[in-house]
């Protein structure tokens, strides 16, 4: 076996993990450089049901500082290893109160075009600073999905607009204040979920729209995502009838290599959504999923949840790329992408450190917070 094949799967495959703690085994994992970042969700977090006229969860701000320094200590320094949340403000923020409390984003819809833009910036700026202090290196933010069905049960209000106009606008403008605090951004989900009526968690999703539809809304964020050189794109595990009738998108070679990245000339990091979802792990098989979207062209490959489908794909990439020498070409080309992108981040990082825990839950940002929910003027 070769050891650079084990380095290149490794910096491919980015996990999720148990409890609130750097256990033994994951520490053993990150030093051995088998997993490229690590992902926190809220059962990785400290957290306190507080009672009161409002019931909330508070955080453990001090808790979590920890558990991500553990893990970046935990990395080999030719080898440094990142640290992802999905933080997007309303349903899905994992970091919750001290942490300011973003509403969904097509809260923007509440402010004119004259204003959205520079509001959108300001939000991801003061998103990412917070994160920054944390700890956290990614953001699988902002959502480019343009929502476009009421019926839609998992984007919804996630989304910056119901237009292609005002979602490139505004998503974009958040992407660019995240990238100034000094945070990865990785815009979701490609080429589009926000015309859906069935959640990927839980089944297959199909899109019946023909290509010039999807190039004027579900495309358009995309593209000018991919002119802006958004550093991370997500694919969608949706089957897009006018693009790939037979597989959904994220494992496509003309979704992700012919589209994304020939046609739109997207050169930034290709990262699936989660493995572990029943669009996938039900209709395909992990390891075979994890095979077929490298060779698709995807670059990352999210296992956010069960330890035996991180295994059953670590083990299939390593058997393919020992077969199979696209497979190796791939996964050697996917790593270097990784590689060059958490090297520029380190470097970043190093010279423009963040800020401290005062940053989080600051009053400027929770003023910033009432602003885009329209609570003031």
């Amino acid at each position: 076996m070769s050891s650079s094949l084990v380095d290149d799967v490794g910096r491919v495959l980015w996990h999720g993990f148990p409890g609130p703690e750097v256990t033994p085994e994951l520490r053993a994992q990150i030093a051995r450089g088998h997993i490229g970042a690590a992902i926190v969700f809220k059962r990785n977090l400290r957290v306190e049901a507080v009672a009161g006229p409002v019931p909330q969860e508070v955080t453990d701000t001090a808790a979590l500082v920890e558990l991500n320094r553990a893990l970046h200590a935990a990395a080999p320094a030719d080898l440094p290893l990142l640290i992802a949340v999905d933080q997007e403000g309303g349903v899905v923020q994992r970091v919750r109160a001290p942490a300011t409390q973003w509403p969904p984003m097509l809260a923007h819809d509440n402010h004119p075009p004259d204003v959205d833009r520079a509001l959108a910036r300001e939000v991801g700026a003061a998103l990412g600073r917070e994160l920054a202090a944390l700890g956290f290196d990614v953001d699988f933010a902002p959502v480019l999905d343009v929502h476009t069905n009421a019926a839609n049960p998992i984007i919804g209000d996630r989304a910056f607009g119901h237009t292609a106009a005002t979602v490139t606008r505004r998503a974009l403008a958040c992407a660019e204040g995240l990238a100034e605090a000094g945070m990865l951004a990785c815009g979701k989900h490609f080429p589009g979920h926000g015309d859906t009526v069935t959640d990927s968690h839980l089944a297959l999703p199909r899109i019946d729209h023909d290509l010039a539809r999807l190039e004027a809304v579900e495309l358009a964020p995309f593209a000018a995502a991919a002119a802006a050189e958004v550093p991370m794109l997500m694919t969608a595990h949706v089957v897009f009838a006018a693009l790939d009738a037979s597989v959904p998108a994220t494992l496509s070679p003309a979704v992700i290599t012919g589209l994304l990245r020939e046609r739109l000339g997207y050169r930034g990091v290709i990262v699936s959504d989660d493995l572990d979802m029943k669009a996938i792990a039900d209709h395909f098989g992990v390891g075979d999923a994890a095979v077929r979207a490298i060779r698709a062209g995807c670059d990352v490959l999210l296992l956010c949840r069960d330890p035996a489908h991180q295994a059953e794909a670590r083990a299939a990439l390593i058997a393919a790329g020992e077969r199979d020498s696209e497979v190796r070409r791939r996964l050697g080309e996917a790593a270097a992408r990784v590689r060059a992108m958490a090297s520029a981040h380190a470097r970043q990082r190093s010279a423009a450190p963040p800020g401290g825990l005062e940053a989080v839950g600051a009053i400027a940002h929770r003023r910033l917070a009432d602003r885009l929910a329209g609570r003031v003027g």
